[in-house]
């Protein structure tokens, strides 16, 4: 209402003043309901940025699909960073502010969002890692970066990249290394050029298979050492159930006879971890019973494998894997009705809580095959997708498209979940501390 002028003789009672105000200030700041005064108004995140480029035959880049070409892809440190930021005392909600489009949610606090960050592998698209990148890993908001043939044209192009990476980390509050990583199996899947050069299969039929997969690991680990990697995402440990099926045509598999794979599995990976390479052992558990054209990097896929054969052939290598010490355990985007009907196993606590860690014993560092895989579109978007696999149990999140927004969504997704309650504190502290413990380990070395 108007306030009248001073030159009217016209007088307003004060009180149908106050009462117009009041009115005209309730309808500016909305209803109240009975139980008090209405939550500020949730803001929207940023939509998920499209997918990058991806290597010639590797569908999305992930561990399923991992390509055809030579070189294409596919007790805790945490109190050691200066900010303190694990326990859960620490997180909350910060006030919202709107961003342009998307689904809505709050935005997360600083320390959530770098307790978020220490589980978020990173990619990017060229041969140079690009500024928000490094200005993320200084500020302590990534756990690693996964590398790809895009981003090492040349040897000395990938040492510089390599080099602007460690230094990023160096200046974060923590200064633990990160986890630089790729997919160097041997044969057809090999991102970097140089040993191993069998492949899985060449080393199964070979004269001396256990000195073959010794050599392929003790050569994979120097290939990465070399271009100063830490984690090579190798070996494979599907069993195949049935000649040039998915994972035998690509030569990814050493054997049909689970013994066989355990033994050849293992060997490849002590031999590169006794060179200081971490280990990851994939996809638990296991991709033998897909078929041809079921790859999990383009489309869901179901393997209604019987439970006693699941554990029987599948899960067997896993158990000669733990006992010899693997450091990585990467889950399958397949669902497996025998442990989950509904879920793909790297978003179902029954595979990853029950089945890997309590039946099998795991205890080191669990990561996901690539978020963007096409296996996953009826799970959501980016955040959905980070969300569930957190909550499953997975500690590290691949984020492989080749976009750093990628990473950047999943990692806001996590920190709001924490401030929000949706994943338990205590959880995802252990899950930080884990990928923590396997950072600091490089330093000894």
């Amino acid at each position: 209402m108007p306030r009248p002028s001073h030159r009217s003789t016209r007088r307003t009672p004060r009180r149908p003043v106050r009462f117009a105000l009041l009115a005209l200030l309730l309808a500016a700041v909305g209803p109240a309901t009975a139980l008090g005064p209405v939550a500020p108004l949730a803001v929207q995140a940023p939509p998920d940025r499209p997918a990058g480029p991806v290597d010639p035959g590797t569908g999305t880049g992930t561990g399923a699909g991992a390509g055809t070409g030579t070189g294409t892809r596919t007790a805790t440190d945490s109190a050691t960073d200066s900010d303190t930021d694990t326990g859960a005392g620490t997180v909350g909600t910060n006030p919202g502010t709107p961003t342009p489009t998307g689904r809505t949610t709050t935005v997360p606090t600083t320390a959530s969002l770098r307790l978020a960050g220490r589980r978020i592998v990173y990619s990017y698209p060229g041969d140079t890692p690009p500024p928000e990148l490094l200005d993320t890993i200084r500020a302590g908001r990534a756990a690693g970066v996964i590398l790809f043939k895009e981003n090492a044209p040349s040897p000395e192009q990938l040492r510089l990249a390599v080099e602007l990476l460690k230094a990023a980390a160096q200046e974060s509050p923590s200064g633990a290394p990160l986890l630089l990583m790729t997919d160097q199996e041997g044969g057809k899947v090999r991102r970097l050029p140089g040993a191993p050069v069998h492949s899985a299969r060449q080393t199964g039929a070979s004269a001396d298979p256990a000195g073959d997969a010794a050599r392929s690991g003790a050569g994979a680990a120097g290939t990465l050492a070399d271009a100063g990697l830490n984690v090579n995402l190798a070996p494979v440990l599907d069993v195949f159930d049935a000649p040039d099926n998915f994972i035998d045509h690509f030569e990814r598999s050493y054997s049909e006879r689970p013994e066989v794979v355990a033994e050849l599995g293992t060997a490849f990976l002590a031999a590169q971890q006794q060179l200081g390479v971490a280990a990851t052992a994939k996809h638990f558990p296991g991709l033998g019973a897909a078929a041809r054209e079921e790859n999990t990097d383009e489309r869901p896929v179901v393997l209604p494998v019987p439970l006693a054969e699941l554990r029987a052939r599948g899960e067997e290598p896993y158990r000669a894997a733990i006992a010899g010490g693997v450091r990585l355990v990467m889950a399958s985007w397949a669902v497996y009705p025998a442990l989950d009907a509904d879920r793909p196993a790297g978003l179902s606590s029954a595979v990853v809580q029950g089945e890997l860690r309590r039946r099998l014993g795991f205890r080191g560092v669990t990561v996901t095959d690539a978020l963007e895989a096409g296996a996953l579109a009826a799970f959501g978007d980016t955040g959905d997708r980070a969300v569930a696999a957190a909550g499953a149990g997975m500690d590290l999140l691949l984020c492989s498209a080749r976009d750093i927004q990628q990473g950047a969504a999943a990692a806001e997704a996590l920190a709001v979940a924490l401030d929000g309650g949706r994943l338990d504190a205590g959880e995802f502290s252990s899950a930080v501390g884990r990928v923590d413990t396997l950072r600091t380990s490089f330093n000894r070395l």
